[in-house]
């Protein structure tokens, strides 16, 4: 029997919700049959108790990223000097979603009937610098390369790599005070001023759109402008 219209708007309204959570980065995504990353706490929990997976059948394991922190904007590329912040830094936006990503591919292995899509926010960052952003533009490079190298490996494995754009967020905020660069604080601001940041629900939709369409190339970057 197939599912009502209403109930189809529904589930897709109640996506594009998390979606948009996901994007501003304020809360995590949790939602039936999309996976969220976890505090270390909870992951240990789950560690502790992976057997009980073995029971539980599902046909679809997605798994988005947390769009990360931008790290000490206050800063140019010579004030970092001091390695347990720079570990600390990538410990957390970095390493931490390599682990838990590859934790949970091993705990749902591939199968007949299971799709997996491993949806990774990366930025225009990862791939132009931008002054005072060392850590953020390093951090987002290394990600969205690592997910190149996940949908190389895992065939199976579906992976997007989407850029949302310039989102006018809290972020973008962050950005515009607190960036040490003036230049490059200009250039934020420049955004807000001239209308192009993106709202946060249209680059939510026109990330739903693609997972649907099911057209972009697998670890290949997609951007909201495309």
């Amino acid at each position: 029997m197939e599912p009502s219209p209403e109930r189809n708007g529904k589930e897709i309204l109640e996506v594009i919700n998390k979606i948009i959570m996901l994007l501003t980065g304020e809360v995590p995504i949790r939602c039936q049959d999309v996976a969220v990353f976890f505090s270390m706490e909870e992951w240990d929990f789950i560690e502790g108790h992976k057997n009980l997976s073995e029971d539980i059948m599902i046909e679809n394991l997605h798994l988005f990223t947390l769009p990360g922190s931008l790290g000490d904007i206050t800063k140019s590329f010579v004030d970092f000097t001091d390695p347990l912040e720079v570990d600390r830094y990538f410990s957390f936006n970095v390493s931490s979603t390599l682990c838990l990503t590859s934790s949970l591919l091993k705990i749902f292995p591939g199968r007949p009937g299971l799709q997996r899509l491993v949806v990774n926010l990366t930025s225009l960052a990862a791939q132009q610098p931008f002054k005072s952003c060392t850590l953020y533009c390093a951090g987002k490079a290394a990600r969205e390369m690592m997910f190149k190298v996940l949908a190389e490996e895992e065939k199976d494995v579906q992976v997007l790599n989407y850029s949302p754009g310039p989102l006018d967020s809290a972020m973008q905020e962050q950005m515009r005070r607190h960036t040490a660069d003036p230049d490059a604080r200009l250039h934020f601001i420049h955004l807000q001023e001239s209308g192009q940041l993106v709202d946060c629900q249209v680059s939510a939709k026109k990330m739903l759109d693609i997972l649907q369409g099911d057209t972009f190339i697998s670890g290949k970057p997609v951007d909201f402008f495309d």
